[in-house]
């Protein structure tokens, strides 16, 4: 059975898998590169992502995903150092994101849990981080593009070759597998 809890856990490992074949593609000097000054570096979305999860999703049931104690404005400070650096808070960040969502029953789909005061439901919630999330790994492969130029490696559908590739899908049989086999 196709529970929301399993589709919503595959939809994250999807993004964060995103995230991680542009960080192979790009050069680690140029993982701090900014356009200008008010753009962000791949980095520093990393450090707002991770500050964000490790916020949200520490005691996701029984505190307010605001918590006191993070500082968002810090997380655009371009001041992560290195790769090694960037892919720590990357991964703490999804192992506390991953931790919680684990954690849950369908029956606390319904169970309020506050983000900065205002009440959601837990699926609510997890629905608002689903589009907060992919919505900066897109920033990220977009940088990732540009930063690789001719030298990108497509993550879905390269250019010019939808009609190849739906052709290949199409002559298989039909499997029921997640679209993460693709990558």
């Amino acid at each position: 059975m196709n529970t929301y809890l399993e589709s919503i856990k595959k939809q994250f490992d999807y993004y964060k898998l995103l995230g991680e074949k542009t960080f192979e593609q790009v050069p680690e000097e140029k993982l701090f590169w900014q356009l200008n000054k008010e753009s962000n570096s791949i980095s520093i979305i990393v450090k707002h992502l991770h500050g964000n999860m490790i916020s949200r999703w520490t005691n996701f049931l029984t505190s307010d995903g605001e918590k006191e104690w993070r500082n968002r404005d810090e997380e655009f400070d371009n001041d992560i150092k290195s790769k090694e650096e960037l892919l720590l808070k990357w991964n703490e960040g999804w192992e506390c994101l991953f931790n919680a969502i684990n954690s849950l029953t369908e029956k606390d789909l319904d169970k309020i849990v506050y983000i900065r005061n205002m009440g959601h439901s837990v699926s609510e919630a997890i629905n608002r981080q689903l589009a907060h999330y992919p919505y900066h790994i897109g920033q990220i492969v977009f940088i990732g593009k540009v930063i690789q130029n001719d030298s990108w490696k497509s993550l879905s559908i390269p250019k010019g070759k939808s009609k190849e590739y739906n052709q290949n899908k199409f002559s298989k049989q039909k499997r029921n597998k997640h679209y993460t086999d693709d990558l």
